[in-house]
């Protein structure tokens, strides 16, 4: 079984957007007040190469992100928080290709949640399954979703999902979860905070685990520290995620993977797993 690190192009942010600062609302205004820019991080994507059929989670943002008028104006996020630099070579699409995995051959697309830098890359998959949170795809929707932030004026016409409601049915420290493949070696889990139902996929390989944690940090210090970042909208929720994700490293030798992490590629090819001593 063949893990692969998609890098969907670059984003950059505000300090306080990867570490918050303050609690509630005054979180979110500090990370449009925020005047302090990180380096551009990548936006990855994975793709499993499954006995069953190829696994896509999350599926990166497309090169029209970059273009003048893709986003609204008027929303504060997208004008004064957000940069994004993506090629249209780098879209997942062409980089599955690349791999020799045709996007029409993947079977199941996992959205960890619907933000556009997750969800950006949707018009490669017409035909496929898409599993998404009943919580991210209700709060996404409609206008409300655009009000939030969500570009669903851009989702293609086509998206029907698939509505994922876990099962009451522990994994590990996780009360809850929902086996995706007969093998039962990929498992989707709750990783609720950065969004309300994010999501996150775990892969059992031999000895040790592979978990594709979306946002639920921005850096694998961050989480082992247990320090969130701006956008989460449930505090105690997103700390309750870090602390079952450091539980699961302690019982399980665990590959610890999220979407904007510089360390995430090396660290999947070195199956580097996270330090469950420091948890």
């Amino acid at each position: 079984m063949k893990i692969h690190a998609i890098q969907t192009g670059t984003v950059a942010i505000k300090t306080r957007q990867v570490q918050a600062v303050g609690h509630g609302t005054r979180r979110q205004l500090n990370m449009l007040l925020d005047r302090q820019w990180v380096d551009p991080l990548p936006i990855y994507a994975f793709a499993i190469e499954h006995p069953e059929g190829v696994i896509v989670v999350d599926t990166g943002e497309t090169a029209r992100s970059s273009e003048p008028g893709y986003f609204p104006r008027w929303h504060p996020y997208y004008r004064f928080g957000l940069r994004l630099f993506v090629t249209p070579e780098e879209e997942i699409g062409p980089q599955l290709r690349g791999l020799g995995i045709a996007p029409g051959d993947v079977r199941w697309v996992v959205l960890t949640h619907l933000h556009t830098d997750h969800a950006g890359g949707l018009h490669h998959f017409p035909g496929t399954e898409i599993l998404v949170s009943r919580d991210d795809l209700e709060i996404a929707s409609g206008l409300r979703g655009r009000l939030r932030g969500y570009p669903n004026n851009h989702w293609p016409s086509w998206f029907a999902p698939t509505v994922v409601d876990l099962a009451p049915a522990a994994y590990g420290p996780f009360p809850q979860s929902l086996q995706l493949t007969g093998a039962g070696d990929v498992t989707i889990l709750p990783l609720h905070g950065h969004t309300p139902g994010q999501m996150g996929v775990v892969v059992e390989d031999g000895d040790h685990a592979v978990l594709l944690a979306g946002d639920s940090s921005y850096n694998e210090d961050l989480m082992l520290r247990g320090l969130l970042d701006g956008p989460s909208t449930d505090e105690a929720a997103a700390r309750q995620t870090h602390e079952r994700i450091k539980a699961l490293a302690a019982q399980t030798p665990t590959v610890y993977l999220v979407a904007h992490d510089p360390q995430t590629a090396a660290r999947l090819d070195e199956r580097r797993v996270t330090d469950a001593a420091r948890a």
